[in-house]
């Protein structure tokens, strides 16, 4: 009899806790996408600017530039990113000690990193001259490594707000009113000026709620040994980030090899508008990091199936939409940036799919990277290498067939998404198979969802051109919104709308 009370006790403190980190993961998952809306104000003034002021060779140049910095930067937080909740959850140190050590490690790593695109710039900018302060853009590879962590280390503490604020307030912001003011100085070097001063504030708002969170590392000492140590367990993980990133990177890269500078700068644009939704499925990383390896470490292996499926479905659902509200006005969302940026329609339809396609992979690594690193990573560079093999025969078989060369563009974008398919599926079974439970972000209702958004959407896009302006001001909420009650009706269950209740413990 006792027994018979221990073990229902049990179940239902396990069940409790599950309801936890369901309510944990829905403070996270409200957050972001209040954080997104914050980021796509934020970011359309920027394009809007860049596109109108600055001209699509400008805005390439830029957007090459930005693109090693960035890759830099994402190798040297060797992982840290998603490893440091691992590494905080698995130690009886004081976690601001290891907090401490992981900034450490990535600031070393950063400083190589700079310093090799110091002596050769020409990596940053490899069709244009050197001039100015261009060498010193590589610097800048020390605040967005240093901002990651930071923001990881945060979002263990379940602080998502750090990252909304940083990452959707001040860093959108501040790249706006900087290229508008360095407009006036230069057109050739305002948006680089810009992109600088926003990482550089974001990287302060970043240090600012970490150090709030874990104070003054008291008693720390630096052991060349424990950080080698840290930085080597990570490798697998930096490895498998920089390729997830690399995918997202490669398109660009490749496209770059074929056309102009102004044809990159207006796939640019495409890009920075079908990122928006990616930031809601990356910022899921840092809470599902702390949830999945408290589980691990209990054996609950059912919960980590039924979190992965939770998120999965909310990332779709929410990426779904965002896809359907800027994918079916997409000419007037691209030439709201200029004229000649329409042309770059094809290109977003196909890379606002991708992101959909890709949330399931996503979801999945979160906990494929603390169970199965290094199968996990084999599988993306597998990805990584179709990718690369369906970019380039698309590419040729468009130019064979003598297409328009913004379909030559839109062929890396097709590329990403057939290889984002086959990565989603493969890790989702290799998942499920390693926790023996079933991993389904997918349901029925999200098809019902996106064809009435559709029927909404068309309504506004047949309007005259003069009235272009409804389709983006009204047409984007409605598609939204249509979209949106479809799901609540028929899509979400209890668990589901736990992510718009608030809870009293927040």
């Amino acid at each position: 009899m006792t027994q018979g009370v221990q073990g229902s006790l049990a179940t239902q403190a396990s069940a409790s806790k599950d309801q936890d980190d369901i309510a944990a993961l829905a403070k996270g998952g409200r957050t972001n996408i209040f954080g997104f809306l914050l980021r796509l104000a934020a970011r359309l003034p920027f394009l809007f600017i860049a596109g109108r002021w600055y001209g699509a060779d400008a805005l390439g140049r830029f957007a090459y530039a930005v693109l090693v910095v960035e890759f830099v930067a994402q190798l040297a937080t060797l992982g840290l990113k998603r490893g440091l909740a691992g590494a905080l959850s698995q130690t009886e140190r004081p976690h601001a000690h290891v907090v401490t050590d992981a900034m450490v490690v990535t600031l070393l790593a950063a400083l190589v990193g700079a310093g090799l695109l110091v002596a050769f710039p020409q990596a940053m900018f490899p069709n244009s001259g050197i001039n100015g302060l261009d060498r010193l853009l590589a610097l800048v590879v020390i605040a967005v490594a240093g901002s990651d962590v930071a923001l990881a280390a945060c979002a263990y503490r379940f602080d998502v707000g750090a990252t909304v604020r940083a990452r959707s307030i001040i860093e959108p912001w501040a790249i706006s009113i900087g290229a508008f003011v360095f407009a006036f100085y230069s057109t050739r070097d305002g948006l680089i000026l810009s992109y600088a001063v926003s990482m550089i504030a974001a990287m302060v708002a970043s240090i600012i709620p970490m150090a709030r969170h874990y104070g003054r590392p008291r008693g720390w000492k630096p052991d060349a040994g424990r950080l080698w140590r840290l930085a080597r367990r990570n490798l697998p993980l930096a490895a498998a980030d920089g390729v997830e990133w690399g995918s997202r990177r490669l398109d660009m890269a490749i496209l770059g090899l074929f056309v102009s500078p102004a044809v990159i700068g207006i796939y640019y644009v495409a890009q920075q508008v079908a990122s928006l939704p990616q930031k809601l499925k990356t910022s899921f990383d840092p809470i599902l990091g702390p949830v999945i390896t408290r589980n691990l470490a209990e054996n609950n292996l059912a919960a980590i199936a039924r979190q992965v499926s939770q998120v999965g479905f909310w990332i779709i659902a929410a990426q779904a939409g965002i896809a359907l509200a800027l994918g079916i006005p997409g000419e007037a969302v691209m030439g709201l940036v200029g004229p000649h940026f329409v042309g770059g329609t094809g290109a977003l339809a196909f890379l606002l799919l991708a992101e959909v396609v890709a949330a399931t992979a996503v979801v999945s690594e979160s906990a494929l990277v603390y169970i199965a690193r290094h199968r996990n990573l084999m599988i993306s560079l597998v990805m990584i290498g179709l990718q690369a093999g369906f970019s380039f025969a698309l590419i040729l078989l468009a130019r064979r067939l003598a297409m328009p060369v913004m379909w030559v563009a839109a062929a890396p974008a097709l590329a990403l998404c057939l290889a984002l398919a086959v990565g989603a599926f493969v890790k989702a079974r290799l998942l499920a198979r390693l926790l023996d439970a079933p991993i389904n972000a997918w349901r029925w209702p999200l098809l019902s969802a996106a064809g009435v958004a559709c029927i909404v959407g068309a309504g506004f896009v047949a309007l005259p051109p003069r009235l272009e302006w409804v389709e983006l001001a009204v047409g984007v909420w409605a598609i939204l919104g249509a979209y949106g009650l479809v799901i609540w009706r028929w899509g979400f269950g209890s668990d589901d709308r736990a992510l718009f209740r608030k809870q009293k413990a927040e």
